[in-house]
């Protein structure tokens, strides 16, 4: 991650509670208004920033958990969801 970007912790998941809508919903609102969401206001984690993050974290139930790298927001692009 580049140092040069305020980065919060905030994934699609975050954010899709806080907005009370499915995590399904939420994507595809992003996927639909991806010009609104340039790199500095939403990034991809690295491999070993997904594996660092997925260590701090409790394992999953079972169930399978987090396939794919998440997707952060900075603190521009969570602005940007509520215009």
């Amino acid at each position: 991650m580049d140092e040069g970007i305020k980065a919060l912790h905030t994934d699609y998941i975050d954010l899709a509670m806080l907005y009370q809508v499915e995590t399904k919903v939420f994507n595809q609102a992003v996927s639909r208004n991806i010009e609104r969401f340039p790199d500095n206001f939403r990034f991809q984690l690295t491999k070993e920033e997904f594996d660092s993050l997925r260590s701090q974290i409790a394992t999953s139930n079972g169930r399978g958990g987090r396939r794919y790298r998440p997707y952060m927001f900075t603190e521009q692009g969570i602005a940007m969801l509520s215009v």
